[in-house]
């Protein structure tokens, strides 16, 4: 076995660890490829990807589909957030589609940095979610939320975006 080999090897066995110990759902889909569901307050569940490659362990969380509207203000925010970020910066797929990408080199990975790459990952999905969907799909919110009081139906999880009833959401500026 090459040394690369023996790193990854013990490098999927520090993964393991961390996330049994991390308490999340985990499902391991092949030696070194893991899949955990990391809960959130305001974006409910984040799942991300957890893959040891060769040289580094590959961190790949959703975020968000591609935005419906303002796109420009939008990726500008996640761009001017991703100077603040650790261990990971947000990206778009061929889609559109926003996720968080980031790669830690095998050397690196212990239970502690699995554990803050985790919480790296929670957090920043959590926190930047109401400014995204706020940002990139106001319009659709607005819909949402008279269609659900014309059917006398509840709008309490979009509590949180009633504000934007009350004024437009400007394309180039961040809500709150």
């Amino acid at each position: 076995m090459s040394p690369h080999s023996d790193l990854a090897e013990r490098v999927i066995g520090v993964v393991r660890h961390a996330l049994a110990d991390a308490e999340v759902d985990v499902v391991e889909h092949a030696a070194g490829v893991f899949e955990a569901v990391l809960p959130g307050e305001r974006k409910l569940q984040t799942t991300v990807r957890l893959e040891v490659r060769d040289h580094a362990l590959s961190v790949h969380a959703f975020v968000a589909r591609q935005p419906d509207e303002n796109h420009e203000a939008v990726y500008r925010w996640l761009l001017e957030r991703n100077l603040r970020l650790y261990a990971v910066a947000f990206a778009l797929d061929s889609a559109g589609d926003i996720y968080l990408d980031g790669r830690v080199p095998l050397h690196a990975v212990t239970p502690d940095e699995v554990d803050r790459v985790l919480g790296a990952v929670a957090t920043y999905a959590d926190e930047s979610f109401n400014t995204i969907l706020e940002l990139g799909f106001a319009t659709a919110i607005r819909r949402e939320w008279d269609w659900r009081r014309a059917r006398g139906e509840s709008t309490r999880n979009l509590e949180a975006f009633r504000h934007l009833l009350e004024r437009p959401v400007s394309d180039s500026q961040p809500p709150g």
